[in-house]
C-alpha cells in the first residue's frame, strides 16, 4: 500500500541555546499545541551556463535553505520564549480588564477603587469611558466633569458627575504557579536561540519523520479576529549542525 500524508500531525521544539548562547544541557521539549498548518520548503539557488543557444548548457545548484512555517492554535508562553525570544521567563499574571460591566460614581469622595481579579495590584491607567463609550479627559488633580484622576489604583471623579456609570480599564499584575510573563530585552544584533524541530506525519500504520537538528525562528505573528479563534504563526529557518548536517527524514517507504 502506498504512503500518504494527511492532517497536520505533532510537531516539538527542543531548545539547544537561548538567546545569549548559553547551551541548555537539560532542555525541556515544547509542543506545537493543537497545530493547524506546518509547511517546510526547502530550496537551492541555480546557476546557469549558456553558449550561444538559447538554453543552458550546464545547471549548477549553490545556496541551499530550508525555511518553513507552523500554525498552532494554543498559547504557551513558554514554548514561546524557549524558541523564539530566549531570555528569562517569569511565573506571574501582566494582563488587562477591559471593563464591560461598569461602576456608579459614588458621592464624597467620589472615588473608585477596582478590585483586582486574583487579589493583584493595580499597574497602569488604560482609560475611562462613561455611559455613551466616550473617553473621559485623565488630569492630574481635581478633575471637573467629564474628567477623572487615578493614583495607585483609587481613580477620582468630579462631584458633578456623582451616580454617573463609568467604565475603568486597568493593567495589573498579580502571583500565579501556572502562568508567564516575560520582558524582552534589546540585545545586540546576531543574538538568537536556537532549537532542534521535530514533525511527526503518521497516518495509515505509517510514518513521515522530519528532524532539523539546528533551527532559528524569525518571525512571530499574532493575529486577532473578530468572532474567530486567534491562531499564532512561527517561522522557522534550519542551518547546519557541528557535523554538517541540516535535516534527517524518515519515511514508511
Amino acid at each position: 500500500m502506498a504512503q500518504y500524508l494527511f492532517g497536520s500531525g505533532a510537531m516539538f521544539g527542543i531548545p539547544t541555546a537561548d538567546a545569549n548562547g548559553n547551551a541548555i544541557t537539560n532542555p525541556t521539549p515544547q509542543q506545537f499545541g493543537v497545530l493547524q498548518d506546518v509547511s517546510i520548503d526547502i530550496s537551492f539557488e541555480t546557476k546557469t551556463l549558456h553558449g550561444q543557444g538559447q538554453f543552458p548548457v550546464a545547471v549548477g545548484r549553490g545556496k541551499g535553505k530550508i525555511s518553513g512555517k507552523a500554525k498552532a492554535a494554543q498559547v504557551n508562553g513558554t514554548l514561546y520564549n524557549s524558541l523564539f525570544f530566549g531570555q528569562t521567563l517569569t511565573s506571574g499574571i501582566i494582563a488587562a480588564v477591559n471593563d464591560a460591566v461598569g461602576a456608579v460614581i459614588p458621592s464624597t469622595p467620589f472615588t473608585i477603587t477596582p478590585t483586582i481579579p486574583g487579589s493583584g495590584t493595580w499597574s497602569r491607567d488604560l482609560g475611562v469611558r462613561d455611559a455613551n463609550g466616550i473617553p473621559m479627559t485623565r488630569v492630574a488633580s481635581a478633575p471637573i466633569t467629564g474628567q477623572y484622576s487615578v493614583s495607585a489604583g483609587v481613580y477620582t471623579f468630579a462631584a458633578a458627575d456623582t451616580s454617573k456609570l463609568v467604565f475603568i480599564n486597568y493593567e495589573y499584575t498579580a502571583t500565579s504557579t501556572t502562568a508567564k510573563n516575560l520582558t524582552v530585552k534589546n540585545l545586540l544584533m546576531g543574538y538568537a536561540p536556537t532549537f532542534s524541530l521535530a514533525l511527526s506525519l503518521p497516518f495509515n500504520g505509517k510514518s513521515f519523520y522530519l528532524r532539523l537538528p539546528c533551527v532559528v525562528s524569525s518571525k512571530l505573528s499574532f493575529a486577532a479576529k473578530n468572532d474567530d479563534f486567534s491562531v499564532p504563526e512561527i517561522d522557522l529557518e534550519a542551518f547546519a549542525d557541528t557535523n554538517g548536517d541540516v535535516a534527517y527524514i524518515g519515511t514508511s517507504e
